[in-house]
């Protein structure tokens, strides 16, 4: 009788805490989105120039290191909006070179729309559902390592209609994630509403990047 009234007591406690992470979480995911948001307007209107490549990806795997490293400390979210503020920083440049073109507002709204669309659809079904997604892990870390290797061949060769074929393979990857990273905080495979942030951010900044690509591809005018 003491061992079903422990079990049960340790179940709502996980339970309880499950809850805070998934809260905690939503609500940092929120408020680095606006900012990050603010921070790529302000890049805009600045006309802020890009950082190269390279050193946009040394910094952004600095920050996450950190980012990682901090997880537990009071430096966590500091950390969190000098990355998430980072990552709009670099959207600012990309965002410009769309709004120039004759229907370029168009295309950044929509590709924000179905960005909005596609997280709100696949999170709320892992939190509605409460499915177990953890089988996709294998198959979106392979897809992912193809997607990487894919882009290199894309920077140093011309292969007609392979950043079409990688961002729509990229949306479905990231969007796989949205599901795989939502179970895995119901679950109670990340108890860190830092890094669970992290990581959905991250879905969610590639989800609407690759977006963009293939509505402006798609969308255009020529």
């Amino acid at each position: 009788m003491n061992d079903q009234v422990t079990a049960i007591a340790r179940s709502e406690e996980q339970v309880l805490q499950t809850n805070k992470v998934i809260r905690n979480t939503y609500m940092l995911l929120s408020m680095t989105l606006v900012f990050s948001a603010l921070v790529s307007a302000v890049a805009v209107l600045t006309a802020a120039p890009a950082v190269h490549w390279i050193l946009s990806l040394a910094i952004m795997i600095g920050l996450l290191f950190a980012v990682s490293k901090a997880r537990n400390s009071i430096w966590a979210l500091p950390l969190v909006f000098l990355f998430t503020g980072y990552m709009g920083y670099q959207l600012g440049p990309l965002l410009s070179a769309y709004l120039t073109l004759p229907n370029g507002s168009s295309i950044v709204t929509t590709a924000l729309g179905m960005t909005g669309l596609i997280f709100f659809s696949l999170s709320g079904y892992a939190l509605t559902t409460r499915k177990d997604f953890s089988f996709l892990r294998g198959f979106l870390f392979v897809g992912l390592i193809v997607l990487i290797a894919a882009s290199l061949i894309g920077m140093f060769f011309e292969v007609s209609g392979l950043h079409i074929a990688i961002s729509v393979a990229a949306v479905l990857i990231f969007s796989g994630y949205i599901l795989y990273d939502t179970s895995n905080i119901i679950h109670g495979g990340e108890t860190n509403y830092v890094m669970a942030t992290v990581s959905l951010y991250l879905n969610i900044y590639l989800l609407f990047v690759h977006l963009l690509n293939l509505v402006g591809i798609f969308g255009g005018d020529d």
